[in-house]
């Protein structure tokens, strides 16, 4: 099996490793952030041309405060330090997730981030943010049910295939493979929909310990399973 095209990551652990460390959160989600500028330096050259990670989702907001704001405040610092870095690498940024009822002024971020990368080729970095896949797929649904209200679209017309459109990831290829850190072996409601065919590799470490070995680890896992897709024997399928 050939490499994964698209890898997405559930970044977890981060919390956990400043623990361990008698160090507070943020300490841990700084950290987090240096083990995310790594694996986006490491994509390009094992072949994955899509990756995606589980920045902050819709139910993050019930931390406290304090935390929430902390993390506000990291993803202004990596796009403001990091997006002229990323631009110049030829990285196009998407960002996927509910933008309603966030600040203006991270809004107005994200949209730099987009707008700015949008010719880039080299790497696709999706960063899901607020984003809780069951209220990417209700909100889809709702955007469905107006065009057939409307009469715009005839129900007889919704396939699969369609749905996938009025997602976030429209235009964006499946995961190939999704890896998770920390140990936990659950989804968290990320990418339900597309992740249906995806390889799943669960690591030990926290994410602040994740390294480019482990990316190539869990690149290793993934060559080595048979993707069926419901059916009898392997196939490969063209990202």
């Amino acid at each position: 099996m050939a490499n994964p095209a698209h890898v997405a990551i559930i970044m977890d652990g981060n919390g956990r490793w400043a623990k361990a460390r008698g160090l507070p959160r943020l300490a841990g989600h700084r950290a987090g952030v240096e083990a995310l500028r790594g694996a986006v330096r490491a994509a390009p050259d094992l072949g994955i041309a899509w990756l995606t990670v589980y920045a902050f989702s819709s139910e993050n907001w019930s931390r406290p405060k304090s935390e929430v704001n902390d993390l506000m405040g990291l993803l202004k610092i990596f796009i403001r330090r990091d997006l002229a870095e990323l631009h110049q690498s030829g990285v196009r940024v998407r960002i996927i997730g509910d933008r309603q009822g966030l600040s203006p002024d991270i809004r107005a971020l994200l949209e730099e981030a987009e707008t700015l990368t949008a010719a880039n080729t080299r790497l696709n970095l999706v960063i899901a943010f607020n984003y809780g896949s069951r209220d990417e797929i209700a909100r889809a649904a709702k955007r469905i049910a107006h065009a057939v209200e409307a009469r715009l679209l005839p129900p007889e017309d919704v396939t699969p295939e369609l749905f996938a459109e009025y997602l976030d990831t429209t235009g964006i290829p499946d995961p190939d493979l999704v890896i998770r850190t920390s140990g936990e072996q659950r989804l968290s409601n990320f990418l339900l929909w597309q992740a249906a065919y995806a390889e799943f590799v669960f690591l030990p470490c926290y994410w602040p310990d994740f390294s480019r070995a482990d990316l190539v680890e869990a690149i290793r896992t993934f060559a080595a399973r048979d993707r069926r897709y419901g059916g009898v024997t392997a196939r490969d399928v063209a990202s």
